[in-house]
């Protein structure tokens, strides 16, 4: 098989070993497969095809106007203050409950989530908010870091979601379909944060005492506060989702939505000025970049690794004889679950998937072909979020260093430990019960 493969696995190793040098990841995948088009003498009229896939699939593709438009939307609702007074609003109505803050945190996890979806930014503005709070109260900081890192990644599941948007061009799925897959999961894993916080707030007190409630400010008086300071961003998460789900609007232009909607309240809030509107063009434009130039080094190296056979050689490498197809599944999973550890969520979407969902459209798990896909690419979704947590490449955890450098980056590592097996368990979870993605679409088609 080595020596058959032997052009795919030379590119898979070149990548590997360029990608661990520091070069930029786009660059690389471009320079890797151009290189081995050249070594294998591969026509150059081929490479011609990838100029066509980028400019049709990349450069005029509508879909993925969405992505800056949901950035911008994430980056202004940030400026607007809603996440710190919802932080307020939430801190005073736990006060005098072991795990209060933890509690608050992921709430706000998920609330950012569903208006922002922006990883760095969720992680980094959680944490600045929360962890002074939190070591001043005598939190295990293990915990308090774990909380933060793991609630701050719920933006990457939780629609609207930049990942979701990239997997649903990749596999061809409406992205409608695909944001509504993803709610039950998203809720089920911060569900499962939540048990798990109480478990320690049962057990271990210690690691989470109870903060002291801020004098003057009664219990119903802060329950209405939070009641407030919710409506703003709930409006706003109706208003894009609901236009996705109900069909109203494209995926894009209820991002439009979203990004002129966020302006607004960042304007009616007095969180908008010129420095945070250049702020928030230029986050949006680097991301957009970064993004687009990796699709367009993907685009290239995957058209030459299939030309040298690397199709056939990932489907004979998941070709486990007669199996349960899970156990196929499994594998998968399994691989993209271990280069997590070393690639970003971008370039195993770009690269791998492409690859491997033809593998799982054709195994046979009694639901029609489109269905599968779906349920796989949520999955997917679940699992690539554990790339934000585990060492020693999670940018999870490097934005959390960055926030308080006091914490040493073991105390990190320990602390998101369990969120990851959390993350696992919820994978196990949608795996076993394709239902929990498949029953709200179905619902509404």
């Amino acid at each position: 098989m080595i020596a058959e493969y032997l052009w795919p696995i030379l590119m898979l190793c070149s990548l590997v070993a360029l990608l661990f040098s520091g070069f930029a990841v786009a660059f690389v995948l471009a320079g890797v497969g151009i290189l081995f088009a050249v070594i294998a003498d591969v026509p150059m009229v081929f490479l011609s095809m990838g100029v066509q896939r980028i400019y049709s699939g990349t450069l005029t593709n509508w879909l993925l106007a969405a992505i800056p438009l949901f950035v911008f939307m994430g980056l202004m609702l940030e400026s607007s203050g809603i996440a710190e007074r919802l932080m307020r609003s939430l801190a005073a109505l736990a006060g005098g409950l072991p795990g209060g803050y933890a509690v608050a945190v992921v709430v706000i996890g998920v609330v950012m989530a569903a208006s922002t979806g922006i990883i760095g930014a969720s992680v980094v503005l959680m944490g600045m908010m929360s962890l002074p709070a939190m070591k001043a109260a005598g939190y295990d900081m293990r915990l308090a870091t774990g909380v933060v890192a793991a609630s701050g990644t719920l933006g990457i599941l939780i629609p609207p979601s930049i990942m979701l948007i990239i997997l649903g061009d990749q596999l061809r799925v409406p992205i409608g379909d695909l944001f509504m897959g993803a709610i039950y999961p998203g809720l089920i894993l911060a569900g499962l944060y939540f048990a798990y916080i109480l478990l320690v707030a049962i057990f271990s007190p210690h690691r989470m005492p109870a903060p002291e409630r801020r004098d003057g400010v009664p219990l119903g008086k802060a329950f209405f506060a939070l009641i407030k300071d919710l409506l703003a961003p709930m409006v706003l998460i109706l208003a894009v989702l609901g236009t996705i789900i109900t069909g109203v609007a494209t995926p894009t232009e209820s991002a439009a939505i979203g990004a002129v909607g966020a302006t607004l309240l960042a304007m009616f809030t007095g969180g908008l000025s010129f420095n945070t509107l250049k702020r928030a063009v230029f986050e949006t434009t680097k991301t957009t970049a970064m993004i687009a130039f990796v699709m367009i080094g993907a685009t290239v190296f995957s058209l030459v690794f299939r030309r040298l056979g690397g199709d056939a050689m990932v489907a004979d490498l998941f070709s486990f004889g007669d199996v349960s197809p899970y156990v196929t599944l499994g594998a998968i999973m399994f691989l993209i679950f271990i280069l997590g550890f070393f690639l970003d969520w971008v370039e195993i979407s770009l690269v791998v998937i492409p690859i491997v969902a033809p593998i799982v459209g054709g195994l046979d798990f009694g639901l029609p072909s489109s269905d599968v896909i779906l349920w796989f690419a949520i999955a997917l979704a679940v699992n690539l979020q554990t790339s934000f947590l585990t060492p020693p490449f999670g940018y999870a955890l490097f934005y959390l260093r960055g926030v308080d450098r006091s914490i040493p980056i073991s105390t990190i590592y320990k602390g998101v430990m369990p969120f990851v097996l959390i993350q696992i368990s919820a994978l196990i979870l949608i795996l076993a019960m394709p239902q929990l993605v498949l029953s709200l679409p179905l619902s509404l088609r």
